[in-house]
Order: structure tokens, then sequence, then C-alpha cells
């Protein structure tokens, strides 16, 4: 019985339902109807019965709930005295954060830090990978979310996330170009690439162009350095029919028409963000928002 099973049943009966729970951990509902159900088969008991009307314990979910609040009121006691020894429970905690970097995962990792640590304040900036990787260097981060995962022993990282990135197009573009599994990628080779520039994450540069050469994609010419590739850059180009954009499923800005999102066939492009930090650090808040991250990526 881990406590991340015990939070999540926590919540489904606090809110009543699975939906209303799964939007406060910021989780998918399949996600957290199977961490409950994983929890009632260890414990070879039901703990819940479900209705049209929602959710309600059963007579052993009853006796968990408040057992559970327990253990969780506890950890979070012991967190915050383990701060005091640690000298990491307050002060600022410095991230960097790449652009598209998903909402899912960085609200609830930052709520879950302001509850166990809430003398510590969050410093965030946009910063790019190879942004991020000087300021690690120079000792101006505690953390970064980098496109790709640096070498050597000076920092340690963790996969955070696995996007399979899609395509923006024109509309008509699009309608005309899909298949059932999506656009195959080699269909985009008369269109230009709306690329980043190389020199904000060489080696996921490289990795990508890589792959969109293999498939037959002229690339043009490289990107500016400093052109940052904002929404608005992708949306303006694509509109034209003249270029295309990677984007993930799960993006944040809303298309307008005229535009359309569509999968790449085979799912040949997953980008992978890493969060990083200096392996000699002993903070206990960012120890803490590293293991809010801690879970399961998505493709």
């Amino acid at each position: 019985m881990e406590l991340r099973e015990l939070h999540a049943f926590v919540a489904v009966v606090e809110e009543g339902g699975f939906s209303a729970a799964a939007r406060r951990l910021h989780v998918s509902q399949p996600a957290l109807s199977q961490t409950v159900g994983g929890l009632e088969r260890e414990l070879r008991l039901k703990l819940l019965v479900r209705s049209s009307t929602g959710v309600r314990p059963t007579d052993a979910g009853v006796a968990l709930l408040g057992e559970a609040r327990a253990l969780l009121a506890r950890r979070d006691q012991a967190l915050r005295m383990m701060a005091r020894y640690t000298g990491g429970g307050g002060g600022v905690l410095r991230i960097g954060i790449p652009l598209e970097f998903p909402s899912r995962l960085l609200s609830p990792a930052l709520t879950e830090l302001a509850e166990a640590c809430p003398d510590t304040r969050v410093q965030a900036q946009h910063l790019s990978t190879s942004g991020q990787l000087a300021a690690l260097h120079a000792g101006e981060l505690d953390l970064g979310l980098l496109r790709e995962r640096p070498t050597g022993q000076e920092f340690d990282a963790m996969l955070v996330n696995r996007e399979r990135l899609g395509v923006l197009l024109a509309a008509d573009q699009a309608a005309e170009l899909s298949g059932p599994e999506g656009i195959a990628l080699d269909a985009l080779a008369r269109l230009e690439w709306v690329a980043f520039p190389r020199s904000d994450s060489p080696a996921w540069y490289d990795e990508l162009t890589a792959i969109l050469r293999t498939h037959g994609l002229d690339l043009g010419t490289q990107a500016p350095e400093g052109q940052r590739l904002i929404a608005e850059v992708k949306l303006a180009a694509v509109s034209a029919g003249r270029a295309f954009a990677l984007a993930p499923p799960d993006w944040s800005q809303p298309i307008p028409e005229g535009v359309a999102w569509q999968p790449l066939a085979g799912h040949p492009l997953i980008r992978r963000t890493w969060a990083v930090w200096p392996a000699d650090s002993r903070r206990q808040d960012l120890g803490r928002l590293i293991a809010a991250f801690e879970q399961p990526t998505t493709d």
C-alpha cells in the first residue's frame, strides 16, 4: 500500500466521484480508477460503492479513510520537520521551464511542493535547454527541465515526460494529407519546417532533423539564433499553407480556424523532457519537487 494510492482514494471520497477527483489531482480518470482499483485488489476489500450519482465509501472504506488521512498528515508533518535539519525547507527554489511543458505535470508538482514546503518560494523562468544548462553550471538554477539529458557526473537526471509529436498544418492540407492513422511524415516533404534554433537544444535538434531527413524532408536554412518558437510564430507560419510545425497532442494553445493538428502515422517523433539537478544538492524541497514529478511518463 503506497501513499499515492491512499492520496488517490482520499481524493475520490472527498470529491464524491472519480471525475472531480481526477481534476483535483490533475490525472486522467482511467488512471485514477486503475490506482484505486489496484488498492482494492491489494487489500482484497471493496472500498467504494459506485452509482449513477457518484461514489461512497463502504464500511471498510470509511475505516481506511480515517487512517489514510492520518498517514498523509503525518507524512507532511515529517517533511516539514526534516526541512529544519536539512536547511532545504525555505528560501527560493529556482527552476527552468521549456516552452510547451505540459501544465498537467507542472501544476500538481508545484501544488504538492507548496503543501509540503510552505516556506519555499518558487522562482520559475522560461529558458531553452542550452540556457538552462548554462544556468545550472553557473549555480543560477536549482532544477532544470531539459529536452536532452546532459552527460557527465555533475548532474542527476530523471525522465519526466515523453510526448508523441504531431503536426500543425493549414486545415485544408491536413484534410488532404491525413490517412487512417494520421499524416505520414514523408507527405510533408514539399512543406517548410517551422524549426527552433539548433543552439536551443543541440542534441534534440540533431535527433529530430536526422529523422526528418530520413523521411525525405528538405529542412532548408536553420532558424536564426535567438528566435523563440512561440505558439504565435507556429500558427502564423502554417496558416499560409506553405509550412508545418510540430506540436504535442495536448498542446495548451487554442488552435484557430483554418489550422488543424493531426497525429503523425507511426509516431516517429518522440520528445523527451528530463528533470536535471546538481548531483551534490541536499535541498529537501528540491527532493520533494523531484519526487512529485516521479510518475510513469506518457507517450
